[in-house]
């Protein structure tokens, strides 16, 4: 599963100290405008540093790069890569910003301490933002202004399923996809235990959670006696679902084992996941946004986090010029859709999204289907400590009282220095 937890603590200390020193680029600051590379003029080293998060990704940066080169055959750098996960970038670039990659990729969350740093600096080629889907521009950009390049579009959830079992008026809610599963002898999967999964149960039902303005504290009601569903009644369900003989807690790596041996029929998780869904499976395998769930006797729609990945340049690199206009061929239509290809990423470009190719992803229209009732992954650290917690206790049978979401919700908006 491709969750981003994203300690904020280091990098907005980082921040701080930059903005205390005016938060201006140095020497090598560039507009951001992908398209004007003229002052381009190098430094001492002659490599251009770009981050990937995954050494499977590298295939597709080559080829990228080749391309880019062809195209711009006075490009006088040497491109090397690096592995930086995702979802560690903004620690990364910001815990030593002399050894920062010249372009990084990052997941969305981390948006907001990479730009207070001052190490973004705002995109002013208008094509970028009308190439893209408007919900990844909104992911990449802060008070209307476009700090990186949208690449993908696809790091959330959605629900797989094996067609040999379901109908598809059986896929509607988890109560009718749980009974298919008991009464087959098979089991449903979903991390239920995870605070990236979890957000799915309280999402729609109008109790909170959020970012505080510090941009590190969280703000949730989620233990609210009053909203009109209660948090309790929320952690009842679970129970209910966590308890039911057609469920199995657990991850992708319960998920894949359990479609390959045939005791698992369905299971929430990503993109990521659909070549192991469909080496399992075959034709067979099915993929639909997340069902409705039974809460205080009402069916509520699930919802989801939504994710996206995107490149940031560092704008204060003496190379930030031609950094800007490769990161801009590295997220344009052509080059999301050689990574869709080679990698299965949902792409963030609207052309590429609307390709036949995309079009006949089961896992990617799942996704797309899902995005209706998704939000974006905005909260701090604290959450993921308390939800890991609070989770333990769902999926262990542990009886859960109005006492421990008093507990839960103090422990998500905990100070970050207790």
């Amino acid at each position: 599963m491709k969750i981003s937890k994203t300690i904020f603590a280091v990098p907005v200390i980082a921040a701080m100290l930059l903005t205390g020193c005016g938060g201006s680029a140095g020497n090598g600051q560039a507009s951001g405008d992908a398209l004007n590379f003229s002052t381009a003029s190098g430094d001492a080293s002659n490599e251009l540093v770009v981050s990937i998060g995954d050494e499977a990704d590298t295939e597709v940066l080559n080829q990228i790069v080749t391309n880019f080169k062809k195209d711009n055959p006075d490009f006088p750098y040497t491109v090397k890569s690096e592995i930086i996960r995702e979802s560690d970038a903004s620690n990364k670039v910001l815990g030593d910003i002399n050894a920062a990659p010249d372009i990084f990729t990052f997941a969305d969350d981390q948006l907001n301490a990479l730009t207070a740093s001052g190490i973004l600096q705002p995109i002013t080629d208008s094509s970028i933002k009308s190439d893209n889907l408007d919900a990844a521009d909104d992911a990449a950009s802060i008070d209307g202004k476009l700090y990186a390049y949208p690449m993908t579009a696809d790091n959330g959830y959605f629900l797989y399923y094996n067609k040999k079992y379901f109908k598809d008026s059986d896929l509607s809610t988890m109560d009718g996809i749980l009974s298919v599963a008991s009464k087959n002898g098979k089991k449903v999967t979903m991390d239920i235990g995870s605070g990236w999964y979890m957000f799915s149960f309280f999402g729609n039902t109008g109790l909170k959670l959020s970012l505080a303005d510090d941009g590190l504290t969280n703000v949730c009601d989620w233990n609210s006696t009053k909203n009109k569903i209660k948090g309790i009644d929320v952690a009842k369900a679970m129970s209910a679902i966590a308890s039911n003989s057609g469920f199995k807690a657990g991850g992708d790596d319960v998920l894949k084992a359990g479609a390959a041996d045939g005791s698992v029929i369905a299971g929430v998780s990503g993109v990521w996941l659909s070549t192991d869904m469909k080496n399992a499976w075959g034709d067979d395998m099915g993929a639909v946004k997340l069902p409705t769930y039974t809460v205080d006797g009402k069916q509520v729609q699930m919802s989801s986090y939504a994710g996206y990945k995107m490149l940031g340049v560092n704008g204060f690199s003496a190379k930030a010029d031609w950094a800007n206009k490769l990161a801009a061929y590295m997220t344009n239509e052509e080059s999301q859709t050689l990574r869709f290809e080679k990698r299965g990423q949902g792409p963030s470009n609207k052309k590429a999204a609307e390709s036949d190719e995309v079009k006949a992803s089961p896992a990617i229209q799942a996704l797309l289907a899902q995005s209706e009732y998704a939000s974006l992954q905005r909260v701090g650290q604290k959450y993921w400590d308390a939800s890991s917690s609070f989770g333990s206790d769902l999926t262990s049978g542990v009886t859960i009282t109005q006492k421990r979401m008093d507990t839960l919700v103090k422990q998500i908006t905990a100070p970050v220095t207790e």
